[in-house]
């Protein structure tokens, strides 16, 4: 059976009336446009009303799962256009002086009271469980908006609250700058020459298919908000609110962006290869599809634990009774890589021997010499991807430390050892990983922190130095050539040097150039190169055979 679909485009003032009881779900994310996006709203309607008396605006689509012989209506999509309207409409009620007037914009905000029927005015709108409250007493209760835009104004509990809070605020102090005239235009234009396209569906699945297709005026949809619908949208009555709020304390916990993220780590764990398609048609069908009618499986099993775990991996956050502090400072070092592709595999980690840190440091310690020997043979996003789905693949079937695609066969050592003996500084992205960590062993001390600002890779030997520098009469052309870009002659700075400076001869470098502010050096790296009295080509084959077997012990390489 096809389920029915209607689309029509339909003035406010026949969408904000009895015919629809818009309701947000409680699955649905919290109100969430920013000053911009209201204000950007305010301002389309403002050239609108400038262009002409018959000018209309097109405020764009809802997406709506609605029976067609009853108003009550679940807001799939368009949340943050009604509210933001809702709020619009209340402040030009507020600051409307004709009570007649106000009256008639009240109704676009609130239904008609029936003291026959004993029904109290009822609003258009109602939001999400944790702040209906909230927009029913200071936005569409005659009155609430003084408080909303006064200061304090009312406590707020989260983003949301004081989300609607300021851009009520934005939208009273630029429209009581109006005239009484032009906010009365302004209500006109809303009432009968703004429309939205309404698309209704009494089935939720067809529902979410529209939404994952379509995008909120101003704030892109991600992904995560089509899955929570589709998974939250599947559960019993019973259990919608109390796995509504285990959902939003993983999003709330994480950050939108992380909890973003996560979504695309948790579809690499379960494919175990590269995406080759959109995170909305892969995700469910490789990972939600296997939870269909274990919906609360879903959230309990996967999405909280990996959500736990992304949140130790992104804070180094480890806890145990021994042995955290070691899992720490791997994952203190993975983070210092130019990607995150390694973090599926972390986090798959994290997920099944959270209880066992001992194995967590192996596994972690071995995944970084992974890690830093694909990124110092350089390869590319598609060719990581492979190889940690290969690994995933691996622990699924219970490989576990000895998993082949976790450690590096013979020949992968020694052209890991060959692509650091050459000349690192042209690669950006390897150069600054490498020397941070021959910088920590070179300190000796387990977990350094780098939290400078700004860290920078310098050379010694200059890359230009003038016609008449003393490194001209200590190095020959061949001799530049050959060592300017090699490791040996790199060292760490905590901030950026002029580049005049860079071309100090050495005994002037070191006074002026690699010295701290307080005479304090912040890399060992560098209070190496003060404690030399020369700079020459045998010192620098030197410290290259150090560097590297130092560089060879930390990854357990083998030429």
């Amino acid at each position: 059976m096809v389920t029915k679909l209607e689309a029509h485009e339909r003035q406010i003032s026949k969408v904000l009336c009895s015919d629809y009881d818009f309701r947000i779900p409680a699955y649905q994310r919290p109100y969430a446009w920013e000053t911009e996006q209201a204000m950007q709203l305010l301002d389309d309607l403002g050239q609108a009303l400038d262009a002409g008396p018959d000018e209309p605006y097109f405020l764009g689509s809802i997406v709506l799962v609605k029976s067609d012989d009853h108003p009550a209506s679940e807001v799939i999509d368009g949340q943050q256009r009604l509210t933001t309207l809702t709020i619009l409409l209340a402040v030009l009620r507020e600051l409307c002086g004709d009570p007649e007037f106000a009256a008639d914009l009240d109704l676009l905000v609130r239904g008609r009271a029936s003291r026959l029927q004993g029904v109290a005015p009822r609003p258009r709108l109602t939001l999400r469980d944790r702040d209906r409250q909230f927009f029913y007493d200071y936005v569409q209760e005659p009155g609430g908006m003084k408080v909303l835009v006064s200061d304090p104004g009312p406590v707020t509990t989260n983003d949301a609250q004081v989300a609607l809070r300021t851009n009520a605020a934005e939208f009273h102090s630029t429209l009581s700058g109006w005239s009484p005239t032009r906010r009365d235009a302004l209500a006109r234009l809303i009432f009968a020459q703004t429309f939205l396209v309404v698309v209704t569906t009494p089935d939720l699945d067809s529902a979410h298919r529209i939404f994952s297709v379509m995008n909120d005026r101003g704030l892109d949809l991600r992904p995560p908000d089509n899955f929570k619908a589709q998974v939250i949208g599947e559960m019993t009555e019973a259990d919608e609110a109390a796995y509504n709020a285990k959902w939003e304390e993983a999003e709330q916990e994480l950050g939108r962006d992380a909890f973003a993220s996560l979504f695309t780590h948790i579809r690499m764990i379960f494919a175990r290869q590269r995406a080759t398609r959109e995170l909305l048609k892969d995700f469910p069908e490789l990972v939600l599809s296997r939870y269909a009618g274990r919906e609360r499986e879903f959230v309990d099993e996967v999405l909280e634990p990996y959500a736990d775990a992304y949140r130790v991996l992104l804070n180094r956050s480890f806890q145990a009774a021994s042995g955290a502090d070691a899992v720490n400072l791997w994952l203190q070092r993975l983070a210092q890589l130019d990607n995150v592709d390694w973090q599926p595999p972390a986090l798959w980690a994290l997920r099944h021997h959270t209880n066992d840190p001992a194995w967590l440091a192996g596994f972690l310690s071995r995944l970084e010499r992974l890690a830093a020997s694909l990124l110092i043979r350089r390869f590319g996003q598609t060719d990581r991807q492979q190889r940690y789905g290969a690994l995933l693949r691996a622990l699924d079937e219970g490989a576990g430390l000895d998993a082949e695609a976790l450690n590096l066969d013979a020949q992968e050592q020694a052209d890991t050892l060959r692509y650091l003996d050459g000349e690192i500084y042209r690669q950006a992205r390897v150069r600054r990983y490498v020397l941070l960590r021959l910088d920590e062993e070179l300190a000796g001390t387990a977990g350094v922190s780098y939290q400078h600002k700004v860290i920078t890779v310098e050379h010694v030997l200059p890359q230009n130095p003038a016609r008449d520098a003393e490194w001209r009469t200590v190095f020959d052309d061949r001799q530049r050539a050959h060592w300017t870009h090699r490791l040996a002659n790199l060292v760490l700075l905590n901030r950026s040097k002029n580049a005049q400076a860079q071309n100090y001869d050495f005994d002037e470098k070191k006074r002026r150039y690699f010295t701290g502010r307080k005479g304090v050096v912040a890399f060992a790296l560098t209070s190496q190169v003060l404690a030399i009295p020369q700079w020459t080509p045998e010192l620098l084959e030197r410290r290259q055979r150090e560097s590297l077997r130092l560089l060879a012990d930390t990854w357990s390489l083998a030429g």
